[in-house]
């Protein structure tokens, strides 16, 4: 079998980087449920998609984007306009991306990413913490991907609330401002804020319970693009639009 040049193959790849995908014109009327995420390759931008929750097919991608407002909307705004209404949307619990959704569909239902919230009050908790508090925060956290029936979600809520009693006065009347306290106040305050949102997943199996699919598919794509790092900035544009077009899953 006679092998093709690398010099063939450059030709074929900078020919195809000059072309732009086709429009697909998808009517987006029958998606419903959301997974949400952005990614950065080059800071302060980011590759930011929309993927199906139930068939975990990408809905829409763009690069070179911002998770601001302005951004934010024109993206969920080119959804709307092709005939999207969605019913959820998983998020990493982003409070830009969570405004601008509920600004297009208010009724939208917004579920927190519980593996985002786990890690993060993890990493704020420390591993091996020497604070009480800390210590049974931790718990709290370490349990929260094991939820997967109503039952558990009531016995999580009823140890938060727990939690909350025996600790949450003490924290908020403490002077202390040291950088393991302020973490502390930092994941005692985002479990409370997220916990309305953790298990809308519980009450609808299409709501997705984690961004880990839109994760996993940006996972995908950085091992497929290190084989095409030095692309110039046009064609840089053109492979992830390609990339989109051609792997949607």
């Amino acid at each position: 079998m006679k092998r093709t040049s690398q010099s063939t193959v450059r030709r074929v790849i900078n020919y195809w980087l000059k072309q732009t995908p086709p429009n697909q014109n998808q009517d987006y009327s029958e998606t419903k449920h959301l997974i949400l995420d952005g990614t950065f390759l080059h800071r302060p931008t980011c590759i930011y998609a929309a993927m199906d929750s139930q068939t975990h097919r990408l809905v829409l991608a763009a690069y070179n984007i911002k998770e601001n407002p302005s951004d934010l909307m024109s993206f969920y705004g080119y959804l709307a306009e092709a005939g999207m209404s969605p019913k959820s949307a998983t998020t990493d619990g982003n409070a830009v991306q969570g405004k601008q959704l509920k600004k297009l569909w208010p009724d939208i239902q917004l579920q927190r990413c519980i593996v985002h919230v786990q890690r993060q009050g993890l990493s704020w908790c420390r591993r091996i913490p020497k604070r009480t508090d800390a210590k049974h925060l931790r718990e709290l956290f370490l349990n929260l991907t094991r939820v997967k029936a109503k039952q558990e979600a009531q016995k999580f809520i009823k140890a938060v609330f727990a939690w909350e009693k025996r600790f949450g006065s003490p924290i908020e009347s403490s002077p202390n401002r040291g950088k393991v306290f302020s973490d502390v106040i930092r994941a005692r305050s985002m479990l409370l804020k997220a916990l309305p949102n953790l298990f809308l997943y519980l009450d609808d199996s299409n709501i997705a319970r984690s961004t880990n699919a839109v994760e996993g598919y940006f996972s995908r794509l950085k091992e497929h693009y290190r084989l095409h790092r030095g692309l110039s900035k046009t064609n840089r544009y053109n492979y992830f639009k390609w990339y989109f077009y051609l792997k949607q899953k």
